[in-house]
């Protein structure tokens, strides 16, 4: 006999202690039909399988293929979605982090999968933030072949979440992007990014605690602070691969603009020896950007380390590809202009940055004034 004074009552001691695993089964349901929308052929197995399966009998048809993989989160964005409770955008953040960081090297996304970690599940909040991963991994070409949401009781505050992602893809050896096909005389293209994407969230939380401002306050200089705080990451991927396709050998290297902003994540992407100037005056910095370092008491120069200040990508292509990439992607929907030049040539680089993430790479500065 047992000597557990719960056994046969019905109670379901791993709720008791804060795991809601119907809760979890609840969610799954409500996300099975957005994740399917981003299955093609490819996919085996379909939803809820201990591990997702994807056909890769196309790589057959690549000479050399490598396996790209990227794994991120989005930071300190999702305090924002919580603190609003609204959650259907985080995703494509999340999707923009990754899928566009394996675009930079060429490669084509292939896969994904997501993590989700919780205080407790609400299935109607785990469906939305999925459904927003599945419609960007739509947009992208990905297919999203599994997750885990897991609960966490006591781990994270209520209502709390932090959510993660790792992509892979593939491209042709021959076809690498990097700084080894990045030539004298480059010019460098910029694709506007959508607001702050995913990254700077801290600091633009302190500013806005420092102003003792809600997320959702009224404020003259916005229509909706809300709606501008979580503006999704624009996506490049698929804008980047038909470019790549329409200008083959033209487009040499490319830097998502991500933490550490624009001159660090460039130099990562240039070889040594190399360097570039960025010119400030060549576009005008969003007002959210502008609004946001004033709030702060920071001039955007001193923001320039922390925020895209409106550029979410940089591709460094043949000077004869640049005016017809600018019009390719700007007829896409991305803006884009051309933003500087790259040289080889000796000179000074003493004031330029010269990479970030244990990358030494090129030296890069911006100079003139932002409009």
């Amino acid at each position: 006999m047992s000597s557990d004074p719960k056994a046969g009552t019905g109670i379901d001691p791993y709720a008791a202690a804060g795991v809601d695993t119907k809760a979890g089964d609840l969610a799954v349901e409500l996300m099975k039909d957005s994740i399917r929308r981003t299955h093609g052929p490819q996919v085996l197995g379909g939803v809820g399988g201990f591990a997702g399966l994807f056909d890769a009998s196309s790589l057959k048809n690549y000479s050399r293929p490598l396996l790209a993989s990227s794994t991120d989160g989005v930071g300190t964005k999702v305090a924002i979605a919580s603190a609003l409770d609204r959650h259907d955008t985080i995703g494509q953040d999340l999707v923009g982090m990754v899928v566009d960081d394996i675009v930079v090297v060429g490669a084509k996304p292939l896969f994904m999968t997501d993590y989700i970690a919780c205080d407790r599940v609400v299935p109607e909040r785990i469906a939305a933030i999925v459904s927003g991963i599945a419609r960007a991994c739509e947009a992208t070409g990905t297919a999203l072949v599994g997750g885990e949401t897991a609960e966490h009781p006591g781990l994270l505050g209520v209502d709390e979440y932090d959510l993660a992602g790792a992509v892979v893809g593939a491209v042709e050896a021959d076809s690498l992007l990097g700084p080894e096909r990045v030539e004298d005389g480059d010019v460098l293209v910029a694709l506007a990014s959508s607001g702050l994407h995913s990254n700077g969230y801290s600091l633009v939380r302190r500013i806005l605690a420092d102003r003792k401002l809600d997320y959702d306050a009224q404020v003259p200089e916005f229509d909706s602070l809300a709606d501008v705080l979580l503006e999704p990451t624009r996506l490049y991927t698929a804008a980047i691969l038909e470019a790549l396709d329409s200008h083959p050998r033209a487009i040499h290297a490319l830097s998502h603009i991500t933490g550490g902003g624009i001159a660090a994540n460039l130099a990562r992407v240039l070889p040594e020896g190399a360097w570039a100037e960025i010119d400030r005056s060549s576009w005008t910095v969003p007002d959210v950007f502008q609004v946001l370092a004033g709030w702060g008491g920071l001039s955007l120069e001193q923001a320039e380390g922390t925020w895209n200040l409106g550029i979410g990508m940089i591709a460094s292509v043949d000077p004869d590809a640049a005016a017809p990439l600018v019009a390719q992607w700007s007829a896409a929907g991305i803006p884009a202009w051309i933003a500087g030049i790259v040289s080889t040539a000796e000179r000074n680089l003493s004031g330029f940055e010269h990479g970030a993430k244990g990358v030494t790479g090129g030296a890069v500065r911006l100079i003139g004034r932002h409009r």
